[in-house]
């Protein structure tokens, strides 16, 4: 095998668009920050919020919260959007999982989040380190609610059904773009293989989740193409928001999309079906998940103002 050159993150100067003031966002502070902050150096844990430098990580860990990463932090895949390392990745760490649940119970957080980088150079895609972190979690922590978001086991049933048979609440796996797009932004991923993975994941059983980006080159009626695609494989959270581009070595921002464009979105998405959308500027796929769990909390909630509007 090819060995792969290790890119790493480094500062990224002003883009060529200036950032509109509704992307300003706190720097991160405070006590509760610090103590996850500890948490996550002293158990050598790897965290999305870092590696995927998220806007909202001072806002997350502030409220004792954060996405935990497993499978090292090297990705075999090189999405251009995507601020993790890419290359040849460490072998697996067998005690990872019980780290994590560990550092889950030691913040005590009622709601965990956890995603990987991909790992195709594993003939399991990693399924059974997500089996074991799954297990040794709730185990640990049998009150908290689990969401996974995983990468595509390139498309391998077997392997998606080990995520299944561990059963956590919510399993997420992110579309990321449209599907003219996808071969630009996610190089090595495709578009069609995603939504059958997401359609094995609600045939299996779980509460379904995807994430997309915008302001990467897409259009407006793609966006709402892909929603219908979404719908139809019965996916039941979708989150939007801006892209943000982490490096001059990634792909650019096109446009940045105006609050109003995604509360549009929004609208348009419960009356397609979701039974929670998630839209905004600095949305995440894991900020807010703790309500991504609820099943009608965002339909229910959508429909009342929905009723308080039009009275």
């Amino acid at each position: 095998m090819q060995e792969l050159p290790v890119i790493t993150s480094i500062d990224t100067p002003p883009s060529r668009i200036q950032k509109p003031n509704w992307l300003r966002v706190k720097l991160p502070i405070g006590e509760d920050y610090k103590h996850v902050r500890n948490l996550v150096d002293t158990h050598k844990l790897h965290t999305i919020c870092e590696s995927g430098n998220c806007p909202n990580m001072g806002e997350c860990w502030g409220a004792g919260t954060a996405t935990f990463m497993i499978l090292g932090n090297i990705c075999t895949r090189s999405c251009r959007f995507c601020a993790v390392a890419t290359g040849r990745p460490l072998p697996v760490d067998w005690d990872e999982p019980q780290r994590v649940a560990e550092a889950i119970h030691l913040m005590k957080v009622k709601h965990a989040v956890i995603t990987s980088v991909d790992r195709d150079e594993l003939e399991d895609g990693g399924a059974a380190i997500w089996y074991n972190t799954i297990f040794a979690v709730k185990t640990l922590n049998p009150e908290t609610t689990l969401e996974t978001l995983i990468g595509d086991f390139k498309g391998q049933q077997k392997d998606i059904q080990r995520v299944i048979d561990a059963a956590p609440e919510v399993v997420s796996h992110n579309m990321e773009t449209v599907e003219r797009m996808t071969s630009k932004v996610r190089v090595q991923a495709k578009y069609r293989r995603s939504l059958s993975v997401l359609d094995a994941l609600k045939k299996g059983g779980m509460r379904t989740k995807t994430g997309m980006m915008l302001g990467i080159g897409e259009e407006k009626y793609e966006v709402v193409e892909s929603m219908k695609h979404l719908v139809d494989v019965g996916c039941d959270v979708l989150t939007l928001g801006q892209y943000l581009q982490p490096t001059t070595k990634h792909l650019p921002v096109q446009r940045f999309v105006h609050p109003d464009e995604f509360a549009e979105l929004r609208e348009i998405g419960y009356s397609l079906g979701f039974d929670y959308v998630e839209s905004g500027p600095l949305v995440r796929s894991s900020y807010h998940s703790e309500k991504h769990v609820i099943k009608g909390w965002g339909k229910n909630k959508w429909q009342e103002e929905k009723a308080l509007n039009n009275g």
